[in-house]
Order: C-alpha cells, then sequence, then structure tokens
C-alpha cells in the first residue's frame, strides 16, 4: 500500500481548521443560537385530524388569528400535527387554538396533548445541556490518558472540541433551530468522532512499537493511511443513513439528522488531521509509548 502523506499537508488543514473555528465563534458570538421551545419555554400542542392536514394552511389560520410565531410541523403521520407556540403563549392559549383548528377544518380535529415549558425550565436544560457536553469532552480525556497516554488523551480532546464547535457555529450561522434533540446528536457526534480517533490512535501506537527506524511522521502517515479504508467506508454508510433521514424521516428528526451529518464529515476530517496534527506539534515519540520494563526484569532475562 502506497503511503498518503497526510502530515505534509498538516499546516494547511490546520489553517481550515482555524477559519472554520474562527468563522463558528464569531457566529455563535454574535448571531448566537436559534433555540428551540426546549430551552426559550412555550407551548406545545399536539392534535391529530381524522384526514391529511395541509401544513401550509394551518399555518395560514394561526397566522390570520395572531400566532405568527408558531411553528407547525408533521409528527409521526400526515395526520398528526405538532404546533409549537414560543414564549409568551399560555397552555390556556394552547386550548384555544384547539378551536380555530376545528372551526377552520371539515373534518375532526383531536386534541392529544398540551405542554407548558416555563422560561426557568428552559433555562436550567441550557444549562444542563452546556454541563453535560463538558462533562462527556472530561470523561473521554480520562478515558484516553488511561488507555493510551496523556499526549493522545489532549489531541483527542482537542478533535472533540473542534468537531462540537463547528457543529454549533453551522446550527448558528444557519439559523437552524436548536432544541434538545440537535443537543442529543451533538453528544452522539462526539462518540462518533471519539470512535475514530481511538481507531486512529490504536494504530499510531502500534506502530510506534512495530516501526523501530521509522521517525514520528511518517509513522503518524502509515497508521492514517492503514485505517483510511475503514474510517471513509465507515463515515460513507453512516452518512447515506443520516441523509436518508434528513429527507424522509419528516420535520421532527430533521435536525437531528442534519447536526449528524455536519458532526460526521468533520469528525472525519479532524480525527485525520486534528487529532494527528495535534500530536505532531506536542512531539510524541517512541519514548511516549514504549512499554514500561519492571525493574530487574532485564537482568532476570538475562540469567541462565
Amino acid at each position: 500500500m502506497k503511503m498518503i502523506n497526510f502530515m505534509g499537508q498538516r499546516k494547511l488543514a490546520m489553517a481550515f481548521s482555524f477559519i472554520l473555528l474562527a468563522v463558528s465563534i464569531g457566529s455563535l458570538v454574535t448571531k448566537q443560537l436559534n433555540w428551540g421551545l426546549d430551552f426559550t419555554g412555550g407551548t406545545l400542542v399536539e392534535v391529530h385530524y381524522s384526514e391529511s392536514a395541509d401544513l401550509n394552511s394551518i399555518r395560514a389560520t394561526l397566522g390570520s388569528e395572531g400566532y405568527g410565531g408558531a411553528i407547525v410541523v408533521s409528527f409521526g403521520t400526515d395526520r398528526d400535527v405538532l404546533i409549537r407556540l414560543p414564549k409568551g403563549y399560555s397552555d390556556k392559549q394552547g386550548g384555544e387554538l384547539l378551536v380555530i383548528l376545528q372551526q377552520a377544518f371539515s373534518g375532526t380535529v383531536e386534541l392529544r396533548r398540551i405542554e407548558f415549558v416555563g422560561p426557568q425550565v428552559g433555562d436550567e436544560l441550557r444549562e444542563q445541556g452546556g454541563l453535560a457536553m463538558l462533562l462527556a469532552l472530561g470523561l473521554v480525556m480520562l478515558y484516553i490518558a488511561f488507555r493510551f497516554q496523556i499526549k493522545f488523551a489532549v489531541g483527542a480532546v482537542i478533535a472533540l472540541v473542534h468537531d462540537v464547535i463547528i457543529t454549533l457555529g453551522f446550527f448558528s450561522i444557519m439559523g437552524f433551530e436548536f432544541d434538545l434533540t440537535v443537543l442529543a446528536a451533538v453528544l452522539a457526534v462526539i462518540g462518533y468522532s471519539l470512535n475514530d480517533t481511538i481507531v486512529v490512535s490504536d494504530r499510531i501506537r502500534e506502530n510506534f512499537r512495530k516501526l523501530r527506524r521509522a521517525d514520528s511522521q511518517e509513522i503518524i502517515n502509515i497508521s492514517l493511511t492503514e485505517t483510511l479504508g475503514r474510517t471513509v467506508v465507515t463515515s460513507l454508510t453512516t452518512l447515506l443513513v443520516l441523509m436518508s433521514l434528513a429527507i424522509f424521516g419528516g420535520e421532527m428528526i430533521h435536525g437531528f439528522a442534519i447536526a449528524l451529518i455536519v458532526g460526521v464529515v468533520i469528525g472525519t476530517y479532524s480525527s485525520i488531521y486534528v487529532a494527528a496534527s495535534a500530536l505532531m506539534m506536542m512531539g510524541v515519540s517512541k519514548e511516549d509509548l514504549m512499554i514500561p520494563i519492571k525493574e530487574g526484569a532485564d537482568q532476570e532475562s538475562l540469567t541462565p
């Protein structure tokens, strides 16, 4: 197999990553995220229509009745509709919504549930979601430091932070709604990227112990080349599933699928370039990965 000189392009990859990070952080600071109902508070109303529901007609009806900020999406089937009212509406107004929908529809409209999320609950969810991501990153760093070496742990966490920031930045730039399903996708991105990084790190460690005469850059290039096929196949098959979910899965999981698509693409890139480049910058060497010999073990081996 011909070795690909990945690390020869690491400066170009680092510049590309810095640009993506700068744009993402800039958007998160200035534009911020388009927080969904789960985080901002509001009212959620689920209704069931006796016949197929026309979402555009429902939106027009609600807009003419003063519910211009309502978000209307299909929920499971074309007869089930989920309506999200932003902060400022009460659950009582959610009940009045049913009357408006019934008057505009010739069949029957059945109320399935009404849920009211207060702004305080939304703030708590936002805080707990952020803590969940920080906890996940911290545990990842401990795990990799224990399994490999501290330099590998730092490189993996740098790659994971890189992936999370760019995924969040994408949602900020595009203005897509950020709710609990998207947060779950971001946490899943951490797991997916970590899996790729561990596979690459395991091969790098193995080659450092096996290829005694090669330098660090050559060993990392060989390791990345050897795992490239597995990485590409895994990413492509995952992306096929996620694209199917994004196209045919409906609006309820559209944000979830989009977040995972972005995360898988960026995670694949970071496991090849970001984590490995971080190892090069920290000067990883054979000495970092040599199995320590117990005191007296070499003398015992020489004893006839």
